[in-house]
């Protein structure tokens, strides 16, 4: 089970005990953000796109959506996102629980949106589709072992 090791994966962080799960469904940003009694932007979604070697995961917050100009700018690709069960097999994360926490494929690259560097916090899955863990921005980025901020969404800025 993903959560499963995801949390064995915070284990190394002392964090594994952070990890919170809930009795109802946090697939989605909207039900993430009821489960968690925060607003939708505070959710860190985590987005799978096909790369020549495999897969870009960008982390983003909840109200952000992929400006396709902006991901060519930065990958020199067109945004394409993995059917589901690619993601599945590139980052051991279903769809509904996909973070960027405790893959071990190199074919995998992580970048996290600066969409996120509003809040003190944020809230990824983590493994499943009813699991979080509360986040400083800058912890997500070195837990993700994050490559690089970049700036590919829109719709956020306040």
């Amino acid at each position: 089970m993903a959560i499963e090791a995801v949390k064995a994966y915070f284990e190394e962080y002392g964090r594994a005990d952070d990890i919170l799960e809930f009795d109802v469904s946090s697939a989605t940003v909207d039900l993430a953000a009821q489960a968690l009694k925060v607003i939708p932007a505070r959710i860190a979604k985590t987005l799978s796109f096909q790369s020549e070697s495999g897969c870009i995961l960008i982390v983003t917050a909840g109200d952000a959506r992929v400006d396709n100009s902006k991901f060519k700018g930065e990958f020199g690709i067109k945004a394409r996102m993995l059917k589901p069960e690619e993601v599945l097999a590139l980052t051991g994360h279903a769809v509904g629980g996909v973070c960027p926490f405790g893959i071990k494929s190199p074919a995998v690259k992580v970048f996290v949106d600066i969409s996120l560097k509003r809040f003190e916090t944020v809230f990824p899955a983590c493994g499943s589709s009813n699991s979080a863990i509360e986040l400083y921005c800058n912890e997500l980025y070195e837990y993700s072992q994050g490559l690089k901020w970049i700036d590919v969404c829109k719709n956020w800025q306040v």
